[in-house]
């Protein structure tokens, strides 16, 4: 009987039925126990008849632990330990990796449990999108390995990204477990009873599948899932059979989560790519031959997400189980304009928040070929106020309401094969100031570095691109129209649609 419930006991509090599973490694359950009252294993003593639990795999022999039992916890939270007061004064450049992490207020890292870089790659390009990480402050799920896998994921990451929020760094075992028992594949094990690399893509795309299932809409009026609020988008796709003239083109919507950018051999520029994929030749059945023929399939989009994900398929199967890499360097922007892949509807959508932009940066270019005039404090001052304009159309929050995106997460790969090789999160900090999160390794790198990831040799290629909405802000007072998605008529058209 390897998995029970217990009961922990912690000063005045109690926590009823705990599962504890034996037959995982105690660090596991000591991870639970952090979840539920912030002790950091470090500092956990957890006692049952006079006998304590250690930490190797084999401590759970010693530990006399059955069904409804009750746990003793012994131990202080992070935030109950009076800190040490600072007796001298340190200089950035006098400081190491780690001290200059601590006054940069950077994030913490992850550690790596065993090939688990895919994962924590994933972990930490996610945490830059705002309104994911309100949805899952908000989300009231336990944090169980339970029958429930996409509840277990969400309530691990939930719990995750709380104890990241503290700046406490601890391995991410409850979420690596959670994805184990919910995706089996990932938890396969090669030689040395190690487990396998998997593709980080492949789990960025089961997590937000499990999140959609979980995390409501900030508005329900359209969407069910915040994902698909804020992540999804929608494509207009016209059908034309080149094999019959007789049969009229069809038209129908796709949903997306993400876009993927296909990587031909005059591919450089990522536009081309992802122009490659809206624009193909596919074979499927004709009513009209009743046989399968060649269709040309021609895609827009007709929604932009808020969070545009864009994949580099960079990776091709050569033979069975063997897939390779294409290291080809494909340049990507940090200012992202989708405006060329949208549907004529869509543009014309977008084009009053697209001239406001043009405005400020055509005055922003004509004041710095003036010599500016001196001004005083007060002047000063006031000009830093700004009034932050929405980025979505007023009747579809979550949206992109002008078409620009700016980069503010990049997955790498460094290697030849998605199964093998190492993965690295490089996130945007601040206005100049990129981080590389490299697992547990958090270090300052520049525009320039995030760059020079565009591949084109075994250096680390850009593998799965995140570009958030490029925020509009005026001058304090002035303000812009609200602009809506859709006209009243379409509007109309949608909602009888729907019913």
């Amino acid at each position: 009987m390897p998995s029970f419930n217990v009961h922990i006991k912690w000063g005045r509090e109690t926590y009823k039925d705990i599962e504890c599973n034996t037959d995982e490694d105690p660090t596991l359950f000591k991870a639970q126990i952090f979840a539920l009252t912030g002790v950091h294993p470090n500092r956990q003593k957890l006692m049952v008849k006079g006998k304590t639990l250690g930490d190797a795999s084999n401590s759970w022999s010693t530990f006399p632990v059955s069904v409804g039992m009750t746990v003793l916890l012994m131990g202080t939270k992070d935030e109950d330990i009076q800190a040490t007061p600072l007796e001298t004064v340190k200089f950035l450049e006098d400081m190491n990796e780690s001290e200059l992490a601590t006054a940069l207020e950077l994030p913490v890292g992850l550690a790596n449990l065993g090939n688990t870089c895919y994962m924590n790659a994933t972990v930490q390009c996610l945490k830059t999108v705002p309104p994911l990480v309100e949805s899952l402050r908000k989300f009231n799920g336990a944090n169980s390995l339970s029958s429930d896998s996409a509840q277990s994921i969400t309530a691990a990451l939930r719990d995750l990204y709380n104890t990241m929020d503290k700046k406490l760094s601890f391995p991410p075992v409850l979420l690596l477990q959670a994805v184990h028992t919910a995706l089996p594949r990932f938890a396969e094990r090669g030689e040395h009873d190690v487990w396998v690399q998997q593709d980080a893509n492949e789990c960025w795309t089961e997590i937000i599948r499990m999140l959609q299932q979980k995390l409501p809409a900030q508005e329900q009026v359209k969407y069910n899932s915040v994902i698909d609020q804020y992540f999804g988008g929608k494509l207009a796709v016209e059908w034309k059979n080149n094999e019959s003239s007789e049969e009229p083109p069809t038209s129908t919507i796709e949903n997306f989560l993400q876009l993927s950018c296909f990587i031909a051999t005059e591919t450089r520029y990522i536009q081309a790519g992802l122009m490659n994929k809206l624009e193909e030749i596919v074979t499927k059945n004709s009513a009209t031959l009743d046989r399968n023929a060649e269709y040309t399939k021609k895609a827009r989009i007709d929604r932009l997400p808020a969070y545009l994900t864009i994949q580099m398929v960079r990776f091709f199967y050569k033979q069975q189980g063997v897939n390779a890499k294409i290291l080809k360097d494909v340049k990507f922007p940090l200012v992202f304009d989708a405006f060329d892949l949208c549907t004529t509807r869509l543009q014309q959508r977008l084009e009053p928040m697209r001239k406001k932009f043009k405005e400020l940066d055509d005055a922003e270019a004509e004041g710095k070929t003036k010599v500016p005039a001196k001004k005083d404090k007060k002047e000063s001052e006031k000009e830093v106020k700004k009034n932050t304009i929405p980025y979505w159309f007023q009747d579809d929050v979550g949206s992109n309401n002008s078409g620009l995106y700016e980069l503010q997460a990049v997955l790498t790969h460094k290697g030849r094969s998605s199964s093998s090789g190492h993965y690295v999160s490089w996130i945007k900090h601040s206005e100049d100031l990129w981080l590389k999160c490299d697992d547990d390794n958090v270090s300052a790198v520049t525009d320039e570095d995030i760059l020079k990831l565009s591949g084109g040799g075994d250096w680390h290629c850009a593998y799965v691109l995140l570009y958030g909405p490029k925020i509009l802000k005026l001058p304090e007072g002035e303000t812009i129209d609200p602009v809506y998605s859709e006209t009243p008529l379409e509007s109309e058209q949608t909602l009888s649609t729907a019913d």
